[in-house]
C-alpha cells in the first residue's frame, strides 16, 4: 500500500511541476504568435493524444518522468539560413519569424511559471493552514560545545546568522547547515541587548531548543503574500548555496537524489497530508526552475544565455562550436542523472 502512495505521490508531484512549467513556455509561445506542434506530459510513445483548435497535440506518454513543448522551429535557432530558406508560408508561426525578446520571453516562461506556483502555494499555506512553528529560541547549550564556548546561553533568541534573518528553528537549522563550511556570524538577542557572537565550522553548535517557545502563525491577504514570496526566495538562495558549495567540494556531491528521492519524499508527504504535499510541490518547483537557469545550452539558462550573448554582440551563434557546447549540455545532464540515480540506489540497497 505504501508503494503504491508513493507512486502516486510521484506522479501527481512531478504532473503538477511539470505542467505548470511546460504551460508557461506554451502560453508564451501561443502569445507571441508561435506554432506549438506538441504538449506532452511524460516521453516515449503516447498512451492518450488529442488536437486543439489551433492544431497543437495534447498527450500523456508513456514514460512519466517529464514532459515537454515542442516549438514549430526551434530546433533551427542556430541554423538562420535554414530558416530564410523557408518559404513564407512556412514560416508562418515559426520560433525565429518572432522578435529575439519574445524568444526570450518563451524560454523564460517555464521557470517563471515555476517560480509562481511556489509563491501561490507557499502564500496559501501561511494563509490557509496556520501551524505551530519553533520559535529559535535557546533552550540548552551543550556544554564545551562550539556555541558554549563562544558564550551563547539559554534563554538567547536567534535573530541572524550572516545575512539569513531568523524566524523559526526550522530557518535555523537550514542556515547552520549552508554556513557548516565557514564561520558564521550569528545576532543574538539576549534580553534588551543584541549580541554578536561568531560559531566556527562544526557538525553541531551544541544548540537545544526552547520547546516551550512556539507560536501559531497565520497569516493575513498581504502578510501571506510577502511570506509567500519571502520563503521562495530562500528556497532558491538555499538550493544555489548547496549546489555552489557541491562544485567547491564543500559539500559532498551524495547528497543529490533522483527521482526516487522525490518518490520517497513525496510518499511521505502525501501520507502527512494534503498542505505537506502542497510543499513538497511548491519546493520541487523551486528546484526545477533553479536547475533550468543553469547557463547549460540544453537547459532553458542556457537558451537565454545565448540569446543575451547574441543581443550584446548583435550576431547569431551556430556552426560546429555551437554543436559541441550542446552536447557537452548533454554530457553533462546525462551524468548527473546518473550520479542521482547512483546516490539512490545506493542508499536504497545501503552502499552509502
Amino acid at each position: 500500500m505504501h508503494f503504491i502512495l508513493t507512486i502516486v505521490a510521484l506522479l501527481i508531484v512531478l504532473g503538477v511541476v511539470v505542467f505548470i512549467h511546460e504551460l508557461g513556455h506554451f502560453m508564451a509561445a501561443r502569445w507571441a504568435g508561435v506554432t506549438v506542434n506538441t504538449f506532452s506530459i511524460g516521453f516515449g510513445p503516447a498512451i492518450v493524444k488529442w488536437h486543439d483548435k489551433h492544431g497543437t497535440q495534447w498527450q500523456i506518454a508513456c514514460i512519466p518522468l517529464g514532459g515537454y513543448v515542442s516549438i514549430y522551429g526551434q530546433e533551427d535557432m542556430f541554423d538562420r539560413k535554414k530558416f530564410d530558406d523557408l518559404s513564407k508560408e512556412k514560416k508562418r508561426g515559426h520560433y525565429l519569424s518572432v522578435r529575439p525578446w519574445k524568444q526570450f520571453i518563451i524560454i523564460a516562461a517555464g521557470v517563471t511559471m515555476n517560480f509562481i506556483l511556489a509563491w501561490f502555494i507557499y502564500s496559501a499555506t501561511f494563509m490557509f493552514h496556520p501551524k505551530q512553528v519553533q520559535l529559535p529560541v535557546i533552550g540548552q547549550v551543550i556544554r564545551d560545545s562550539v556555541a558554549f564556548t563562544a558564550g551563547v546561553k539559554p534563554g538567547d533568541t536567534i535573530l541572524q546568522i550572516d545575512n539569513e534573518h531568523i524566524t523559526n528553528w526550522g530557518e535555523l537549522i537550514i542556515a547552520k547547515e549552508l554556513a557548516s563550511a565557514r564561520d558564521a556570524n550569528v545576532l543574538i538577542a539576549r534580553g534588551d541587548n543584541l549580541v554578536r557572537v561568531k560559531l566556527s565550522p562544526a557538525e553541531r553548535w551544541g544548540l537545544v531548543a526552547d520547546g516551550s517557545k512556539t507560536e501559531l502563525r497565520k497569516k493575513g491577504f498581504f502578510g501571506a503574500i510577502y511570506s509567500g514570496a519571502r520563503e521562495t526566495y530562500y528556497q532558491s538562495k538555499t538550493l544555489l548555496t548547496v549546489l555552489k558549495q557541491i562544485v567547491t567540494g564543500e559539500r559532498s556531491s551524495k547528497q543529490l537524489g533522483s527521482f526516487i528521492t522525490i518518490a520517497q519524499v513525496s510518499g511521505n508527504a502525501m501520507a502527512a497530508g494534503f498542505f505537506a504535499l502542497l510543499s513538497i510541490i511548491a519546493l520541487l518547483s523551486v528546484n526545477l526552475a533553479i536547475i533550468n537557469l543553469l547557463p547549460l545550452p540544453v537547459l532553458d539558462g542556457g537558451y537565454l544565455m545565448i540569446l543575451i550573448i547574441e543581443a550584446i554582440t548583435r550576431r547569431k551563434l551556430g556552426g560546429r562550436g555551437m554543436e559541441i557546447a550542446i552536447m557537452c549540455g548533454w554530457v553533462l545532464i546525462m551524468g548527473l542523472f546518473l550520479l542521482t540515480m547512483w546516490n539512490d540506489l545506493a542508499r536504497v540497497f545501503g552502499l552509502m
